[in-house]
């Protein structure tokens, strides 16, 4: 299939979302220590350690309408892996339909996540990820994966309004969470959590495209298909264009990073514990951390990033005469370069203006509200609720979080533990996924299809940490004078 001018529409459909870091299986978790920071700033707080160390996680997440991959699975991708079998070639095939189209993946890292106990009542985090987030959604539009040029596409898409918008982007960022308690007594207790983060947006980009229609005429006893109407907006951060092939990687990383912009955004959380009734025995053990319910709610990243428009980003609009199927498919077969793409672009529309200054994307602002309820014999159920704030228009570009609804079973203890959530996400996908935890080590997945069967690879992820912690928890030092005496 000759791609050229199609890969222009195809490429909306390639584009994958990233979302917000969700390592789902431990939201709630007692045990979460700093990779909790990213749910609820408040949830560092009651954990019965005095310290913990990420000192690495990190998470894939992806799913898609517009893509089958149909003979890999995560198991089969590591057996191909092998020195012994280095066949990797994973297939695909193309959505057909007149149909909406999305696509998503996302990842997240985080390095050397320390989270501090200050006593019972206070408690710190601090350390640095590097996020990423992608959108793409095109309107409903027609394709077949047999089409071999744009009069092939044109003709089955008569009438059909191409709408659809690209959001991109990359940051590194340092951030630093306080947590305290704001008042305890016997029934419950109340923390309240903020955090802080200061980012530096390594890459962005976004593509508008709106009210792009199809017209047909007759010409020499042919019939001839062109863009009749339409409008794009194609933007990419110009740290991109400081990179050189006659420099060395270091020089180019070193450059790029230099010439990123800075953004900032705050978290605020709180988590009321439910205390049990239960009567104490004098020689039972410190309950202080246990519970009976927690109700968790968070405002979570509320903040952008800024990004500088790129040498090559354009606005056009109003097709003229030139935007025929055949013109098209001469103008972009041997496309190689983005101002190779833009030298062709300008001849076949009437408005073609760059863009200068600079553009902002907004994090992925939402309400998360969790309810975790502990169990006997260490098991616990967590449920939550994402809300998404932000609502993309004009200039407004925001990315957003792809988990609705999350229900997570769990049997755990301080060093062992078994999860099996279940997500609901916001384009109506049910994923049945899972995690265990042995000791430092927390490895999970959000879609067990993605292990077992060879058709599910663009739906689900995984996600793996290392964690360390003091073996014996948190203990406090008992007063002297209720100390009984050694012999």
């Amino acid at each position: 299939m000759k791609i050229g001018a199609l890969g222009v529409v195809i490429v909306l459909i390639c584009t994958l979302e990233s979302r917000a870091q969700n390592y789902q299986a431990i939201k709630g978790s007692p045990y979460a220590g700093a990779l909790g920071a990213a749910d609820n700033p408040a949830a560092i707080l009651n954990t019965p350690y005095r310290w913990d160390i990420t000192v690495f996680s990190a998470e894939v997440k992806n799913t898609t309408n517009a893509i089958t991959f149909t003979n890999r699975s995560y198991l089969s991708l590591l057996s191909h892996l092998h020195p012994t079998n280095p066949n990797d070639t994973v297939a695909y095939n193309w959505t057909n339909g007149d149909i909406p189209r999305y696509a998503a993946f996302s990842f997240n890292v985080h390095l050397l996540n320390v989270r501090l106990n200050l006593g019972k009542k206070k408690a710190i985090s601090f350390g640095a990820n590097l996020r990423g987030y992608t959108s793409v959604r095109m309107d409903k539009f027609n394709f077949i994966d047999t089409l071999q040029n744009m009069y092939e596409f044109m003709s089955i898409n008569q009438g059909t309004n191409f709408r659809g918008q690209l959001i991109s982007r990359s940051w590194l960022e340092l951030y630093g969470t306080y947590s305290k308690t704001l008042w305890d007594d016997e029934r419950g207790r109340l923390n309240g959590g903020v955090t802080l983060r200061l980012s530096r947006g390594l890459s962005g980009a976004f593509v508008n495209l709106s009210g792009g229609t199809v017209s047909s005429a007759y010409l020499n006893s042919l019939n001839v298909y062109s863009l009749a109407t339409g409008t794009a907006t194609y933007a990419y951060s110009s740290n991109y264009d400081m990179w050189n092939s006659s420099h060395s990687t270091g020089q180019n990383i070193s450059d790029f990073i230099a010439h990123s912009q800075g953004g900032a955004a705050v978290d605020l959380g709180f988590e009321y514990l439910v205390k049990s009734q239960a009567i104490k025995l004098w020689d039972d053990p410190d309950d202080y951390f246990d519970y009976e319910w927690k109700f968790g709610a968070a405002l979570l990243d509320l903040g952008e990033n800024e990004y500088a428009f790129g040498t090559h980003s354009r606005y056009i609009s109003n097709p003229n005469i030139n935007a025929t199927d055949v013109n098209l498919n001469n103008k972009f077969d041997y496309v190689g370069s983005v101002a190779g793409f833009n030298d062709s672009i300008r001849t076949i529309v009437d408005n073609y203006d760059l863009l200068m200054g600079k553009f902002r994307i907004w994090n992925p602002a939402r309400l998360e509200l969790n309810v975790d309820r502990s169990l006997p014999d260490h098991f616990a159920v967590n449920a939550g609720l994402t809300l998404n704030l932000g609502k993309n228009g004009g200039n407004r570009l925001f990315t957003k979080e792809i988990t609705l609804l999350a229900v997570t079973p769990r049997w755990e203890t301080r060093n062992l533990g078994g999860y099996l959530p279940i997500q609901v996400t916001t384009d109506g996908k049910v994923w049945v996924g899972g995690a265990f935890k042995a000791g430092p080590i927390l490895l999970g997945v959000h879609n067990w299809a993605d292990i077992f069967t060879k058709t599910h690879l663009q739906n689900g992820g995984f996600y793996l940490a290392l964690v360390i912690h003091p073996g014996e928890g948190f203990k406090f030092r008992e007063p002297k004078e209720y100390t009984c005496p050694k012999n």
